[in-house]
């Protein structure tokens, strides 16, 4: 008993400390005249700039605790503000690009990371983060893979870069383009990464182009559930083969490797897809996952510093760069085919 208090007090320091800064960068992100910077990225990084001069031992299990077990619960809850249904209300021309987009991050990316030389868990959270919704989906797929928190880090430093890049750009490429307020709201949609870049380069064209642009990125979303569930497979099955008891040759319970989180994230979506979840219920859900992914990304960044991100070299910016401009590149091509330009 005693034992277990002790351990439960222990994460409290840790815990608290994530969540002061995760209110911290909601306020900020407030503050900001234009949303070009999510919360979550801004929460990263005054994680690791507190971690740059101060890493005491006694935050480590809150730290742990927060960046990996209330991660999951974020994910879990953000099943609840998902639903398939939304998917019929933005059109199969939207489907049509993200496949060939996400065909581009994921089949690309593999390619592009074996050049590079980068282990495989960092090359697909940046494919993921490129080609999904940057943050949120680097937050879902880490945990399934265990991931390292530098590597968490990287991969959102990566994505980030190039979104405050494409909020310039886009427009003005719109423009000179000559693209309609529905094709570059599609354009921007399915090749910008986060929520908020998104949502910055679409209303920075026009209101109708801002509108467009969120409801395919929304669309866009619902594609962390089968990626998820791919990366669930392929990481156990890496986990079955590595862990293998020479000594008898008894293999360890697959089951025991399954992320179970998942099951509850796929069981709310679905709930919610059949609308047995009030709206109240499932926007009061999805506040609170971000506040949690926000928390946790907070934790995330005050246990990587500067110098492990440093060791890694130039590889995963440039990955990152190349996979990210191959989907810009990619999207308008298909929106050409489909005579939309």
């Amino acid at each position: 008993m005693k034992e277990s208090v002790k351990r439960a007090t222990s994460v409290i320091p840790g815990f608290v400390l994530s969540v002061l800064i995760a209110f911290a960068a909601r306020s900020i992100e407030s503050l900001l005249p234009i949303h070009v910077i999510g919360a979550s990225v801004i929460a990263l990084f005054i994680g690791m700039a507190i971690n740059a001069f101060w890493r005491p031992a006694f935050l480590k299990p809150g730290l742990k605790f927060t960046s990996k077990k209330i991660l999951k619960l974020a994910i879990i809850l953000l099943g609840a503000s998902l639903s398939v249904n939304v998917i019929l209300s933005v059109g199969k021309m939207s489907l049509m690009v993200m496949f060939f987009t996400l065909l581009t991050c994921f089949g690309g990316g593999y390619f592009v990371g074996k050049a590079l030389k980068l282990n495989w868990k960092l090359s697909n959270l940046i494919s993921a983060g490129t080609g999904i919704c940057g943050g949120s989906a680097i937050a879902a797929i880490a945990p399934v893979i265990e991931a390292d928190d530098s590597d968490i880090a990287y991969a959102m430093s990566a994505t980030f870069l190039f979104d405050m890049a494409m909020i310039l750009l886009f427009p003005i490429m719109g423009h000179a383009i000559g693209l309609s307020d529905m094709a570059y709201g599609l354009w921007a949609g399915t090749a910008v990464n986060d929520t908020s870049s998104v949502v910055a380069a679409g209303y920075a064209y026009s209101e109708a182009a801002g509108d467009f642009a969120t409801m395919v990125k929304l669309t866009r979303t619902l594609s962390i559930i089968p990626t998820v569930l791919v990366f669930a497979f392929i990481s156990m099955r890496i986990k079955r083969k590595n862990n293998i008891d020479i000594k008898d040759g008894k293999k360890v319970n697959v089951w025991g490797l399954f992320p179970w989180f998942i099951v509850g994230f796929i069981a709310l979506a679905g709930i919610n897809s059949h609308g047995f979840i009030p709206e109240q219920v499932s926007l009061a859900a999805k506040d609170i996952s971000k506040f949690l992914m926000v928390s946790a990304l907070a934790a995330i960044g005050l246990g990587t510093s500067f110098k492990d991100m440093k060791r890694s070299g130039i590889a995963p910016m440039l990955h990152g760069f190349i996979i990210s401009a191959l989907v810009v590149v990619v999207a308008i091509a298909v929106e050409w085919c489909m005579g939309l330009v």
